[in-house]
């Protein structure tokens, strides 16, 4: 059903008010906005799909908020972090519960970040055509071939939930992505601060304290400017000439137009803005100057530890069909054997009961790894099984 008037809309809303399960996907354009520009919101029953023209009904997309923050229907994504960002702003909502099919799928042996098409196929059998992936989604009219695109893109998704679902209950693992859930049905997991853009402005950290204060006031500046004019921020300036600028701190708006980078139209537009930031990082006390977090240094010992680390992890995730990746990254790893160990991945919740426990014990010399009939073994130190009576 694809949607275009007020009417409509309202009657689809009256039809999914109490569904147990509806799937939701957008398509958006991003290119040339700070801010994502909605063009079609898809959602989908075990019996219908109902493909709304965002572009159409742009100000009254905040009736679909009762259906999205009903807690008697569960709400499907694939990867759907980025929707949820839109949709919390179109319609003044997260949804909430949430179920990510992406997330769950790692917990049932899929690839970490397997895509919808994938797992429809191998769940469902079905072939998902992802020829329009890269349409202009703002273009109207629709074509019926992008109509098709879209509807499947949801409507297998309430199949894919229960298929998911089942195995992860049979497997005792359904509870263990409940923060993560949490976590992305939350409405500051998508606040912006202007305040903290400085610190994922590249090369940041190869500035000194004062140049990270100007940088920090200049990054602010262009976060919320950007957003004021809805334009992407490298628009405005690139990170390139934020950190140039920071570091130079020029003293006039002729000297921040002679900086490479700063083209004629932002020099001229801007500069006093640019200026006042510069002024205002300059003026901050040499107590409140800003750090960068420091990268915990790895000690030299640690890097061959994390070797047969990895090696167990490859071991259990194989046992467990998870994805190594999920269990922990080789940074993570490389920490957790260097001793940082509080608040890590591994020394909570699941991962801790799958492999961080053994590790821990592995680290603290309590167990040993050795080979037994070409296989890994863990067993404690006299001779015993491991924590968990686990061999590899």
């Amino acid at each position: 059903m694809y949607i275009r008037d007020l009417e409509a809309l309202s009657r689809a809303c009256e039809e999914l008010a109490g569904a147990p399960v509806v799937a939701i996907d957008t398509e958006f354009m991003r290119e040339r906005t700070y801010y994502a520009r909605l063009c079609l919101v898809q959602l989908a029953t075990t019996e219908a799909v109902y493909l709304i023209d965002a572009i159409a009904l742009e100000d009254r997309l905040d009736l679909l908020a009762p259906v999205l923050c009903d807690p008697g229907t569960v709400k499907v994504f694939h990867a759907g972090v980025q929707d949820i960002e839109i949709l919390l702003r179109a319609t003044g909502t997260t949804p909430a519960p949430v179920f990510d099919t992406q997330v769950a799928a790692t917990l049932a042996g899929f690839p970490a970040q397997v895509g919808y098409a994938q797992l429809v196929g191998d769940l469902l059998d079905v072939r998902i055509d992802k020829a329009d992936t890269f349409t202009d989604w703002s273009v109207r009219p629709l074509a019926e071939a992008q109509l098709a695109y879209a509807a499947a893109d949801v409507e297998h998704l309430p199949r894919v939930y229960e298929i998911l679902r089942e195995k992860l209950n049979e497997q005792g693992r359904l509870d263990w992505l409940a923060d993560d859930f949490v976590r992305l049905a939350d409405p500051d997991t998508y606040l912006v601060d202007p305040r903290e853009q400085f610190r994922k402005v590249k090369r940041a950290s190869s500035l000194d304290r004062r140049s990270l204060a100007v940088l920090r006031e200049l990054a602010a500046w262009r976060e919320t400017e950007a957003q004021r004019r809805d334009v992407p921020r490298r628009w405005l300036v690139s990170d390139e000439s934020l950190i140039e600028i920071a570091r130079r701190r020029p003293a006039d708006v002729g000297e921040i137009g002679a900086i490479r980078g700063v083209n004629e139209r932002t020099a001229t537009r801007c500069a006093p803005a640019l200026a006042a930031a510069i002024a205002a990082g300059m003026a901050v006390p040499e107590d409140e100057l800003p750090r960068l977090a420091k990268r915990t240094r790895i000690p030299g010992d640690a890097a061959p530890l994390a070797d047969v680390l990895q090696a167990l992890c490859r071991v259990r995730a194989r046992e467990n069909g998870v994805a190594v990746t999920l269990l922990a990254t080789r940074d993570e790893l490389e920490r957790f054997a260097g001793g940082d160990r509080d608040g890590h991945p591994l020394a909570e919740g699941w991962r801790r009961t799958i492999v961080g426990a053994e590790l821990e014990s592995f680290l603290d010399g309590r167990t040993a790894v050795t080979v037994r009939d070409g296989r890994l073994v863990v067993q404690s130190v006299d001779g015993a099984e491991g924590p968990d009576g686990n061999d590899g």
